[in-house]
Formats: C-alpha cells, sequence, structure tokens
C-alpha cells in the first residue's frame, strides 16, 4: 500500500475519481491574459463583451480547461507521471463570479504502458456541462521499481 499522496499504477481502479473547484475572478482573467497573451476583447472588454451572443465578458475557454490539470495531477499523486493527451469540448461559456468544479474518472486502465484513460468534465454551479472531453494519462513508477 502506498503512503498518503501517493499511489501506484496497480492501486488504480476504473471509477477512481479527482475533483476541484474553483470560483473564477478578475483576477483569474488579468492573469490568465499575462500568461497566455491572449487578450481577446470578448475576455477584457465590457463595452466589445456586450456586444456579443453572451453579452457579457467571457473567461478563456483555456483557462476552464486548465482545472483539468489541476484534477488529473490529482488522479496521478506521487510519483507522478505525464499528461499524455486531452480532448476539449466547449459545450458553455463560463463568466466571472462562475463557481465551477472539474472531475476526471478513471474509465480505463491500460497496463501495457501504465496509462489510465479518464473522462473530463467541468460543470458550473447550476449544474451545466461548460466542458467536457477525454484525458489519458501515464503513471510513472516508483522510484527504484520496475517500469
Amino acid at each position: 500500500m502506498s503512503s498518503p499522496g501517493e499511489k501506484a499504477y496497480e492501486e488504480f481502479r476504473v471509477g477512481d475519481r479527482e475533483e476541484f473547484s474553483k470560483t473564477i475572478t478578475e483576477a483569474d482573467i488579468v492573469l490568465f491574459c499575462g500568461v497566455s497573451g491572449d487578450t481577446y476583447a470578448l475576455h477584457v472588454d465590457e463595452e466589445y463583451a456586450k456586444t456579443t451572443r453572451f453579452g457579457q465578458r467571457a473567461a478563456h475557454g483555456m483557462l476552464t480547461a486548465s482545472l483539468l490539470s489541476t484534477v488529473n495531477g490529482a488522479m496521478l499523486k506521487r510519483p507522478g507521471g505525464l499528461y499524455v493527451s486531452q480532448t476539449l469540448h466547449f459545450r458553455r461559456p463560463v463568466f466571472i463570479g462562475d463557481t465551477l468544479r472539474a472531475t476526471s474518472v478513471v474509465v480505463e486502465l491500460i497496463p501495457e504502458n501504465r496509462r489510465l484513460r479518464c473522462k473530463t468534465r467541468v460543470v458550473n454551479q447550476r449544474g451545466e456541462l461548460v466542458l467536457d472531453g477525454e484525458a489519458v494519462l501515464q503513471k510513472d513508477a516508483a522510484p527504484g521499481a520496475e517500469a
């Protein structure tokens, strides 16, 4: 059995789940603009955003998607692993003040290469799906263990 915060590949089961919640703030959008360089008017210009289909500023889709990195990292635990791939389907906009819950659930174990296939989703405070997709994670072996 692994120590707290650690998990060997052999301990994973279909149905294992991780979850993370976060309320999107003005600061998150400004910081994401700085990190990504994405200053598209829909994200930063209130007057422009009022003229769009959303009628208000929307968070970056990739800011929303970045919450999946949090839950997939938590899924891997120590000794960690690699985020191999992620599909994304943007379903609804996210606005400042929305509280998002990101989840990742193991749907398949692929022992030949120590991989996990996970269903990923982000829902808002109303339970509406804003993003979904699928991740493939590759779990590292413990140091000194046979890979």
